[in-house]
């Protein structure tokens, strides 16, 4: 195709589309004119890209269309209905599609943690290449830094800190996912090496059960978090590599979206878990108690994500926006 002809052959339109766009009020023939110049234009872009790609004429004739298209079919303002439906369907849907990537993680991750915590317990040498042995006593002694670490701050600060933590590891799991996933993968064993750090060093101090009850209260819910947000940016990395009957453009457009939203649900997940590492961890409660807590919070994800996710996901329900919002996708002029 040669661009310019093609440029020559409808500038005209185009700019005619412009001034449309610009005027507060149309008349009937205006807006129905409107309509037919925002398709053709939504067509010539399509074409421009894929035969004739100019980095200029077309961050135009996007910005033209985008402009078009928020007159044709209005400005939509989001509503308690979207957020109820995103609450449950969108956002357990998603997670629920992307089990057989999470769960997998979650089980070797965990594997993995525990491997590194007997392996830290059973070794001092490796010990004292983490710290000096009066350090190391300070870590793990009865009222050491392992224990005051929960209640060395205001619960609310505290609170606030570690779900601010936790939600920017989440979500740079879920957009670093898009390099093939080797920073997920990365961001992963961090985690789980300071996990198999304090159990090691708990294990060998014979304390390993008090550390245990100050993590799994809220440990369950926020690694399980960890995982999600993990195992979907590992699939939105193989997604780059194999996006299956769809094109790569499209696989990840559709996969993109769905993940965006899932960053926003998994900051609500870790909100949770934050508010019970920092009102309910460093309580007087009971230890039972506590893990009793988490375990119910857990259990609680679990279903929400079966079985409203799943019932969600077998209607046909993927996370993704609805059609009508998906910008990716041009109307073609009849």
């Amino acid at each position: 195709m040669d661009l310019d002809v093609f440029v020559s052959a409808h500038r005209a339109e185009w700019d005619r589309l412009d001034a449309l766009l610009r005027r507060r009020n149309l008349t009937g023939t205006e807006a129905d004119e409107l309509v037919t110049l925002y398709q053709r234009t939504a067509t010539h872009l399509s074409l421009i890209q894929s035969s004739a790609p100019d980095p200029q004429l077309t961050g135009r004739l996007s910005q033209l269309v985008a402009r078009a298209r928020s007159a044709v079919t209005g400005t939509r303002r989001a509503s308690w209905r979207d957020v109820t439906r995103f609450l449950t369907q969108g956002f357990p849907a998603a997670v629920y599609r992307s089990r057989h990537w999470w769960v997998p993680t979650a089980l070797a991750s965990t594997a993995i943690a525990a491997l590194l915590g007997w392996w830290i317990g059973t070794h001092p040498e490796v010990q004292s290449s983490i710290a000096a042995p009066s350090e190391l006593r300070e870590l793990t002694r009865p009222g050491g830094q392992y224990e005051t670490y929960y209640s060395s701050h205001p619960a609310t600060s505290f609170a606030a800190q570690v779900w601010t933590n936790n939600a920017q590891a989440a979500a740079m799991c879920l957009v670093l996912g898009a390099f093939l996933g080797l920073p997920v993968l990365w961001i992963l064993f961090q985690n789980m090496l300071n996990l198999g750090i304090g159990v090691g060093l708990m294990s060998s101090a014979g304390r390993l059960d008090t550390f245990l009850g100050l993590v799994l209260p809220h440990g369950l819910l926020e690694l399980t978090a960890v995982f999600v947000a993990a195992g979907t940016g590992l699939r939105l990395g193989w997604t780059l590599i194999d996006p299956g009957p769809r094109t790569r453009r499209t696989a990840l457009a559709e996969e993109g979206r769905a993940a965006v939203g899932m960053a926003i649900g998994l900051a609500l997940v870790l909100f949770v878990s934050g508010a019970i590492e920092g009102f309910v961890t460093p309580s007087g409660l009971p230890t039972w108690t506590r893990i009793t807590i988490g375990i119910a919070a857990e259990l609680a994800f679990l279903a929400y994500v079966y079985v409203l996710g799943g019932r969600a996901a077998r209607a046909g329900d993927t996370g993704d926006v609805d059609a009508a919002e998906r910008s990716a996708t041009v109307p073609t002029a009849a």
